[in-house]
């Protein structure tokens, strides 16, 4: 069963490395706010370089802000079976940011949080050569986003041994739905019809404790897009690890 799957996988690298999406999701912020005053920060990426820093506060009782910044400026092989010369280099910045509410339920056990919020961005992704310097397609424009997300995690801690010591960790679910815009669109320098697309989001995140207020943070999840675009698709993994520290909060139930 292991060699099937990892043959399974050996043959999607190349599907895999020929997407051709200017959409790179950054992961969905789950800050798990509980109280007026808390702040969390965190850093995030996955094996594609695709890194974001986040920030979130806590500005009344039940209502917080979340901003971040996502980047991915890559230069690497175009296929994974292909030419060493054969490249593909991508960049990608983008900022997001919104409002929302947060609340504690189940006799304090449970968080929600409810965010909307903007995005924009720039985007670029070039297949070229890197002997001859031929550029063989490049693919650019603006991104623009508006966004819902909700969250629901357990702030219960739930415990584990391993390498010597307890481990405390507590997890959830969130799903964003994002209406996405591509605009100045350009393809091969020459103008193209702007494109967008609707993507639900649907994750799943482990939070484990190291140290104090620091923390391991693992997001899991899926990407559907909702219309059929060429450029504008949902192909690219919403798989991150990070670091989280969440400061002022409460712990458990109060």
């Amino acid at each position: 069963m292991i060699h099937l799957l990892r043959a399974v996988f050996l043959l999607s690298l190349p599907l895999l490395a020929s997407c051709s999406s200017l959409y790179f999701p950054p992961p969905p912020q789950v800050p798990l706010l509980t109280q007026k005053g808390e702040w969390s920060a965190g850093i995030h990426s996955n094996f594609s370089q695709n890194t974001a820093l986040q920030g979130a506060y806590a500005v009344g009782d039940h209502i917080g802000v979340i901003g971040s910044a996502s980047f991915l400026h890559s230069n690497k092989k175009e296929n994974f079976f292909g030419k060493k010369a054969d490249r593909e280099s991508i960049d990608h910045d983008f900022v997001e940011a919104g409002v929302g509410y947060f609340t504690r339920l189940r006799k304090d056990q449970r968080v929600l949080e409810v965010y909307g919020g903007i995005g924009a961005g720039n985007t670029k992704r070039t297949r070229f050569n890197n002997e001859t310097n031929i550029t063989e397609q490049s693919a650019e424009g603006k991104l623009k986003k508006y966004f819902v997300q909700v969250n629901y995690t357990s702030k219960d801690e739930k415990t584990f041994h391993a390498l010597g010591r307890d481990w405390d960790f507590n997890y959830g679910t969130a799903l964003r739905a994002s209406y996405m815009q591509l605009n100045d669109f350009r393809l091969g320098g020459v103008a193209q019809a702007p494109e967008d697309n609707v993507f639900l989001e649907p994750i799943t995140y482990t939070r484990i404790k190291v140290a104090g207020p620091l923390q391991l943070q693992f997001i899991s999840g899926s990407n559907f897009g909702l219309r059929t675009r060429k450029f504008l698709k949902a192909s690219n993994s919403v798989f991150q690890l990070g670091i989280v520290v969440n400061v002022g909060g409460q712990e458990g139930r109060k």
